[in-house]
């Protein structure tokens, strides 16, 4: 059906009908005053969307473990003295980064935030025994890492299992990557085995104005799958958004584009200890 725009004429005050009112020099078009209607609804709809969305982003935040009370039994344990005490095992799986590179091919494992994390948590618990295994692996995906999770990871009987692949999986895309750090989270709560996922620590070739970019994608992703599992998280990506605006400034806490330096990872360190406060 075709719709003839008129416009009424200037010497026209009001004309009222049952179902329009024409008010003087206003275009009149029956069309475009159904395009709005039908607009106004779409953007109604849309709005809804978005809030529906925002409402599973928030619930899935606040799903994710409690800092204050996850981990209660490794700190009774890291609390007991000898004889009553046991050792406490935890791995580090993921990339490069657990795994200490520096400046590629410089490995500084003591400097690296597994050890780092470990020197933290024995001021708390001095009479603690800690056994920290990093099984990490440079240039390594998530989609490797669970195939050698059971494995590899498993195996050690770890208390806690820290899991760190987010920089890497950006090749794969957010669906395999998922599925492949789902799959370790379910191995692992299968066996009591308590778990700490990491968003993505800097890279330094990434657009952060763009709020779109694949790292804040995967970081998101991370962050719903610890609030979809109850698990910890240590959101990485956010811990380093002060330094986002400021590449300068960035680089002093990196030792290449893609990899932190001590300070960097002292920063992920910390954050990581506060779950056990």
């Amino acid at each position: 059906m075709n719709f003839k725009c008129h416009e009424d004429s200037m010497k026209q005050r009001f004309t009222r009908s049952k179902y329009l009112i024409f008010t003087v020099g206003t275009p009149l078009c029956f069309g475009a005053l159904v395009a709005k209607k039908i607009f106004m609804k779409l953007s109604l709809l849309l709005l809804l969307v978005f809030l529906n969305f925002s409402s599973i982003g928030q619930n899935s935040t606040i799903a994710v473990a409690d800092p204050a009370t996850y981990l209660n039994n490794l700190r009774i344990e890291l609390q007991k003295e000898w004889p009553k005490n046991k050792t406490i095992t935890i791995v580090f799986h993921g990339h490069s980064v657990p795994a200490g590179y520096f400046k590629t091919p410089q490995v500084n494992t003591l400097s690296a935030y597994p050890q780092l994390f470990l020197k933290k948590l024995k001021s708390v618990y001095p009479l603690a025994v800690v056994n920290v295994i990093v099984t990490a692996i440079g240039g390594e995906n998530s989609m490797n890492g669970v195939n050698r999770f059971k494995k590899e990871v498993l195996t050690h009987k770890p208390d806690l299992i820290v899991i760190d692949y987010a920089l890497n999986d950006r090749g794969a895309g957010l669906e395999k990557s998922y599925s492949a750090w789902n799959k370790m989270i379910k191995m692992a709560k299968s066996k009591g085995i308590k778990i700490i996922l990491l968003t993505p620590s800097p890279d330094q070739s990434v657009n952060y104005q763009d709020p779109f970019n694949q790292l804040k994608m995967h970081s998101d992703q991370i962050c719903r799958l610890a609030g979809e599992n109850h698990i910890g998280l240590v959101d990485s990506y956010k811990l380093f958004e002060f330094l986002y605006q400021d590449k300068e400034e960035l680089k002093r806490y990196m030792s290449q584009v893609n990899h932190p330096n001590e300070l960097g990872h002292d920063l992920i360190a910390s954050d990581l200890l506060t779950w056990f406060k």
